[in-house]
């Protein structure tokens, strides 16, 4: 069974308008959601991390999730691609299902997945090799192209990353001898290599100083043309500007989730209204 398949044209979720409602009404727009998450709750052990998450993330946008810490985002992002089950005594119920297929069905190799979406982490971690190398690796890994064929794949993702024209006469150089906006562009670049689906980035500008933040920020605006984007930040100024969705989480459940604007401007429960004005968090 393939990793992703054909997924019925279904409604995307948008928030109830009943203030204090996480509750979920069909919106005025239909298309295919890139990942549909059906009362998924997931647990540590005994500790119960995530409660009944049900909401569509839409195709060729930037999503954001945002709360404070500790709740939940990062557990729900690393659970799109099964990165939880690395993890020790972790379970969970309900389903989320990639291009309409459940990632966690048995016909779905994990591996075969992280390829269709791919992570970019918190801290730069770029490979102790070459820039070419460090970009090559998950195609060589996974087979997806002849070596021959190689410079240009590695090219290609460098250009989609904006670091080819930064890069291309050092190519050969450590990747650890960038700077840290470049360690974060070329991890960006070695997740596209694979030409994914969803790229997932877990608060992947709060190593980095102003400038690079704007650089990556930037990125995500190009990027969301051809891949779908989750992003979880901290950063409310962030999540405005660069994403067209946004979730608030709050104590493992989904709060609110609708259009950027008007989760910014007119929210719908009042917790998240409290915590975009910084009230708590």
């Amino acid at each position: 069974m393939s990793v992703v398949g054909l997924a019925d044209s279904r409604t995307i979720l948008t928030p109830d308008a009943s203030p204090g409602s996480p509750g979920l009404r069909p919106g005025s727009v239909t298309a295919t959601p890139v990942i549909d998450v059906r009362t998924y709750s997931f647990w540590y052990g005994p500790t119960q991390a995530l409660f009944d998450l049900t909401f569509t993330i839409p195709r060729r946008a930037v999503t954001a999730l945002i709360g404070p810490s500790g709740c939940g985002k990062s557990t729900f992002l690393r659970s799109i691609n099964r990165l939880n089950e690395l993890i020790p005594r972790t379970r969970h119920t309900g389903d989320i299902l990639l291009e309409g297929v459940s990632v966690f069905s048995r016909g779905t190799d994990p591996v075969a997945l992280r390829r269709e979406v791919g992570m970019v982490f918190q801290q730069p971690n770029p490979f102790p090799k070459t820039i070419f190398d460090n970009v090559a690796y998950g195609p060589r890994l996974n087979g997806l192209a002849a070596e021959r064929e190689m410079p240009e794949r590695v090219e290609r993702a460098l250009r989609r990353a904006a670091l080819w024209d930064e890069v291309k006469d050092r190519l050969r150089a450590a990747g650890t001898s960038l700077s840290g906006g470049q360690q974060q562009r070329l991890c960006i670049a070695r997740a596209l290599a694979n030409e994914p689906e969803v790229l997932l980035m877990d608060e992947p500008c709060s190593a980095l100083d102003p400038a690079a933040t704007q650089r990556i920020e930037e990125l995500m605006v190009e990027l969301k043309q051809n891949y779908s984007i989750v992003i979880v930040t901290h950063n409310m100024q962030q999540a405005s500007r660069v994403s067209d969705f946004t979730g608030f989480f709050y104590l493992g459940r989904l709060i609110e989730f609708g259009d950027t604007k008007q989760i910014f401007t007119r929210p719908s429960d009042e917790r998240t209204e409290a915590y975009i004005t910084g009230r708590f968090g």
